[in-house]
Order: C-alpha cells, then structure tokens, then sequence
C-alpha cells in the first residue's frame, strides 16, 4: 500500500498541471548501494612515460607521486525511476521510462539530472520492441550474461571490460587527449562548426578518441529488440549523428558526422543455466575523420549448480588518419598531428587494437555465494605512440542475500594498472592530488579497495 501512495505521488509530481495519469501501470522502483570502504593509491606519475615512443611531441614522464589511502563512504550506481505501461489495444503496449543516478553524497562525479540513465519510450508488440531516447548498448547489456562474480557493482564491468572506467569524466587511455566535451571532433577549416571551444557534451562526441570505451550509454538513439525465438533475442541500436558538421579547408569541404551502430544476438537455455551472447558495434568519426571503429565481443557463462562460471572477451580496432591540413598553423603538413582530428597517442595513420578479457565466479554458500573475478586488459598495440596502456585486476568477496531485495557483502578488489594507465571504478574518491576533477587515477598508480556495501532493490 505503502508503494503504491509513493508511486501516485511522484506521478502526480510529474504530471503537468490539468492532465490525468492515464497509464494502466506506473510505478517507481530504484537500486542504491551505499558502501564504506578504504581505497589505497599507489606510487604513480603526474604524466605519461613515452620513453619508449617515437613522437617528441608526446608530454614527458612526469613528476612522481607518492601512494596514499584514505576511507570513503559512497554509493555508486545508485539509482530511481519512473517507468509505466499501457495496453493500447491490437496486442500493442505503450510504455516509458525515465531514470536517473541518485549517488547519495554531494560531491558525486557522476550526472544527477533527471533521465540520465536508462531513459527512453517505445512500442511493444509480436514484432518485438522499438523504442528511441537514452538506453545503454546492445554490447553493454550483454554484462549480464557473465558478470556474476563481483559483490555490488565493483568489478570489472565498471572498469577493464569495454575500456570503460579509465578516468572519472571521460573513460579514454589516451586521458586529456580525448575528445570529451570539445569540438576536436569537428574538421578543421577556417571557420570550424561550431566555434572552437564551444562544449559537446552529448554522449556520442563526449569520451572519443584512440581507445575510447566502447561500454557506453547511448543518447539520440532507435533501437529494435526482437521477440524471443528459442531462446535467442536480437538487439540493433543506431545512434544518429546529430553533431553532425561541415566546414571548408583550403577550398574543399569537409564534415564529421559522429555516429554509431550497436547489435547482439543473446542466447539462454538448459533453465536458464547456460547463456551466451555476440556483440558488432561500428563507431563512425570518433576516432578520425572518415574512419570507422570497430570491435566484437563473445560473453557467457554456464552455471553448474555448485558454481556458476562467467566468461568475457572482446576486441577493439581504432583508426588513426591524420589529415594533411594543420588548424593550428593553417598549413599543410604532412605527418604533424592534426590538432582537430588527430588523437594525439596515434603514432602516425594505422590501427590501433586492444582486447580484454575476463573471468567470474560464484560459489552458493547458504543464503550468500563467494564471489571473485579475474580480467585483463593488455596494453593496446599498432599505430599508437606510447605502451604500457593496460591493466589486470581481480577480487574476492562474499556477499549474503537478507531477502530477494536486500544484501549485505564485503569484497577486497585491485586494478594492477601499467606505468601509462588509469583504470579505476566509478565513484571512487580523488586521487592522492584531490585536485577534485574526477576519480582519475595518476599514471601506474594501482587502485586497491576493500568495503563493506549494501543493495537495496525498491
């Protein structure tokens, strides 16, 4: 009773003035994970080591910095909504969803605005489900089939896996090179569109670049779930290119038109023990002009009862190109970096690849499991100007189950990061600087966390 005068409530809070809830079903539901924990940084770098690289241009090993911990309370991940459906006649359901991040602290580094998560409306039928708006990717959602080895939501998935977590604002290896939030995407000319400066930080043009994530969540997109056939569902998602540009460079006209395709075919069976998923995602002008990037990924998992075993593996391809005209000088210069469309970790025009990989575990244990995990994530190889880009991480919990609503774990994880990477979780606390611009990491600092969390599904 209690839930539905809350439902009722916020419904009518968002209802305009004069208009009638007419949905058949709406409800309000969320997820937070309030957690206290200690984190350690270790020694680390102000800077990238390019000792090893070709380009001069490269900024230079940095400053160390000296390992650090401190304790944290925070609760990332945390979530609420709103979602309805309505039955609208010929075996046809209209529904919707708005959701948005709730991290329980002030001083969150994560988007609080109302739909900010998982938020978009659709139509539901035998022909299975189309529906626009904001929604995580096909090649994200296929998580679930094998992410079963972590307590709360720290664990690979929020980091290693997709290239996600490299830095607090925008997950890049290539961090304050990377296009978040800045036209660097927009092709060089005269007179760039729009003015250079002037922020994008729609979800396709932010957190692009050479090793940009390809977990992600999907803005301006349409996207198609099909109907069930035997247990196998297919998922297309296109993100339209609405920062799409021209411009003119030294006569010629040239544009950018950021822009993705996402799909998977997800296969259960057995009861639901054995599950297995492909994902194809295709990202256009996010890492050079022209070029598209490319990755698969194979993930699943088979639950023997006495343990439950998930498996992840997936590969990335970036393209590097740079174009012959420099903004910044306003001349032709074959082989310099284009500093509007040149990443500038690209070692000249090529591929740049990467891969990762992983395990998870889960043992039931009475009304609780031990879990743990294991993942890779190898330094990314081809046209790229500096090493040591990757990471290993793993962790043991054990997490006890109260109620189909609520659970209580702890769980001791590490991120083993290489002298010139960043990985880290969401959430986490600033590095040992606190220059209060994000959860980033220094460069090789290793990110230890042992906590004491909670989950509560409402």
């Amino acid at each position: 009773m209690q839930k539905k005068l809350l439902t009722l409530a916020v419904a009518g809070a968002l209802a305009a003035p004069g208009l009638v809830l007419a949905q058949a079903s709406v409800e309000v539901y969320g997820t937070v994970y309030p957690t206290f924990g200690r984190v350690k940084y270790g020694d680390g770098f102000t800077a990238r080591d390019v000792s090893a690289a070709s380009g001069a241009w490269l900024p230079s090993a940095g400053i160390g910095v000296p390992a650090m911990s401190k304790f944290d309370v925070q609760a990332p991940s945390s979530n609420f909504g709103v979602r309805g459906r309505e039955s609208v006649g010929a075996g046809l359901t209209a529904w919707f969803q708005i959701e948005q991040n709730a991290p329980l602290e002030r001083e969150a580094t994560q988007a609080v605005t109302v739909s900010s998560r998982n938020s978009a409306a659709g139509l539901q039928g035998g022909f299975g489900n189309v529906f626009v708006g904001q929604w995580t990717t096909p090649w994200a959602d296929m998580d679930s089939l094998w992410a079963i080895g972590q307590v709360s939501v720290f664990g690979p998935v929020t980091s290693l896996i997709g290239r996600r977590e490299t830095t607090g604002t925008a997950p890049n290896p290539a961090v304050a090179i990377n296009k978040a939030c800045t036209t660097n995407l927009i092709p060089p000319g005269g007179a760039p569109v729009p003015a250079v400066g002037t922020n994008e930080c729609d979800a396709v043009v932010a957190n692009g670049g050479v090793g940009h994530s390809f977990w992600r969540r999907a803005s301006d997109m349409i996207r198609y779930t099909s109907p069930t056939f035997g247990g196998a569902t297919f998922d297309l998602m296109y993100q339209v290119p609405e920062h799409k540009t021209v411009g003119i460079a030294n006569g010629s006209t040239v544009g950018a038109e950021p822009s993705m395709w996402s799909s998977s075919i997800k296969w259960t069976g057995m009861g639901g023990r054995a599950r297995v998923g492909v994902a194809y995602d295709r990202h256009k002008d996010f890492t050079s002009i022209g070029n598209n990037d490319t990755g698969w990924a194979i993930k699943g998992g088979w639950n023997f009862g006495v343990v439950d075993v998930g498996l992840a593996y997936e590969r990335e391809k970036y393209k590097c190109a740079v174009l012959p005209f420099n903004a910044t000088t306003t001349t032709f210069a074959a082989g310099a970096a284009n500093l509007l469309n040149q990443p500038a970790l690209c070692n000249g025009p090529g591929d740049v690849e990467a891969k990762q990989y992983a395990v998870a575990l889960s043992v039931p244990v009475g009304l609780g499991a031990i879990k743990g995990f294991w993942a890779k994530a190898p330094d990314m190889t081809g046209a790229i100007g500096v090493g040591q880009t990757g990471a290993k991480m793993w962790g043991v919990g054990y997490e006890h189950r109260f109620s189909k609503r609520t659970s209580l774990g702890v769980e001791w994880a590490k991120i083993d990061n290489n002298r010139n990477a960043v990985f880290t979780w969401t959430g986490m606390p600033p590095n040992q600087l606190d220059t209060g611009t994000g959860n980033t990491p220094v460069f090789g600092s290793d990110v230890t966390w042992i906590f004491v969390g909670m989950t509560h599904r409402f």
